[in-house]
């Protein structure tokens, strides 16, 4: 029976998105394998997850097993409820409606809202504890990072489209990660880690569009984690105008004759002649130096240089120039008393 009490605390949607799957045999747990995501989420169907929660964006469909927390409504209060295949769930008290097709946090206002016709101030938190498909995982950046029910044969494009695509400050560089009992991911540049039990893969966003290579919109397999960063970027440091970095969005570099010019030029104690670019070095903390004469460039007498994610470019100081400003500086200002001198 319903127990009209006043609760002090209002409804808290604090939904975490923790994502232990149960172990089955040969499998590995996800826990050490994915980010936290965000978004719609979906989980195989038969596996159970008691007190796990998701996203409250997962949109709710036929088959999905839901439990709600409503304490003060003892008749539903820590029960399990499954959403019948006409996307209805039949509540105590409440009756049979329609959340197929809702947000978790969608039929959390709806129960709130019912259960105002019994409770002054209801609280109702929904978790999705039973999945009706297998998951594949979107992480970062995303337009709607999160997880999403595969069904049937999806290529990468596929959902790629399906989830709205990248953000516009995202690197065109999109990695997957696959478990190696789903096989493993059939390009030629895929890494294995067997300590892992994980295949990686790195793909460029600009070849799978422009379909440079087919094989690369690959058949996503359950549990694949496609992970995108934000934009790689290029940072400009030294005698230039503004200090700062550029941002490369969908180009794989930046030229050095572009970068100079974004960052406003050199400042008049520049070096034009040994401007450096600072070039990480794979798997390590090291950087490469690799000097360019920026003024031969900008004269046309050599060829412009890219710079590639990460870079730094400095521009040191030119100390001999500065030195002879000083120079001059200091003859200008003493100028008088050496004049003097010289006539007595």
């Amino acid at each position: 029976m319903l127990a009209a009490k006043l609760s002090p605390a209002s409804v808290v949607l604090a939904l975490g998105c923790s994502l232990f799957a149960q172990q089955q045999p040969g499998q590995q747990p996800l826990q050490n394998q994915l980010q936290q995501p965000t978004g719609q989420p979906g989980f195989p169907a038969g596996r159970e997850l008691p007190g796990e929660t998701l996203r409250p964006n997962y949109t709710l469909g036929p088959n999905d097993q839901i439990m709600i927390r409503a304490p003060e409504a003892e008749e539903i209060n820590e029960k399990p409820f499954r959403i019948d295949g006409d996307g209805f769930v039949n509540l105590p008290l409440l009756g049979r409606f329609r959340v197929g097709g809702m947000t978790v946090s969608e039929f959390e206002a709806e129960l709130v809202r019912r259960l105002r016709e019994y409770i002054r101030e209801p609280q109702a938190i929904v978790t999705v504890t039973q999945f009706r498909s297998e998951p594949v995982f979107f992480v970062g950046m995303f337009k709607s990072p999160g997880i999403y029910p595969l069904q049937g044969r999806r290529t990468l494009v596929e959902m790629l489209s399906a989830i709205g695509g990248l953000q516009p400050n995202a690197s065109r560089h999109i990695k997957i990660t696959r478990r190696t009992e789903y096989g493993p991911i059939p390009l030629p540049t895929a890494v294995e880690d067997p300590e892992k039990k994980v295949s990686t893969v790195e793909i460029s966003l600009g070849s799978l569009r422009e379909n440079i290579n087919p094989a690369e919109d690959i058949l996503l397999q359950p549990y694949d984690q496609i992970s995108v960063e934000r934009a790689e970027m290029v940072y400009i440091s030294g005698e230039v105008s503004k200090i700062g970095a550029i941002e490369l969005g969908e180009r794989d570099s930046v030229s050095l004759v572009q970068a100079l010019t974004q960052a406003g030029g050199f400042t008049k104690d520049a070096s034009r002649t040994k401007v450096r670019i600072l070039r990480p070095i794979l798997n390590t903390n090291r950087r490469a130096v690799i000097e360019v004469d920026a003024k031969r460039v900008f004269e046309g007498k050599d060829n412009d240089i890219p710079l590639l994610p990460n870079d730094v470019l400095y521009v040191p100081r030119s100390y001999r120039r500065s030195s002879w400003v000083e120079v001059g500086t200091l003859t200008a200002t003493n100028l008088p008393y050496i004049l003097i001198t010289v006539l007595r």
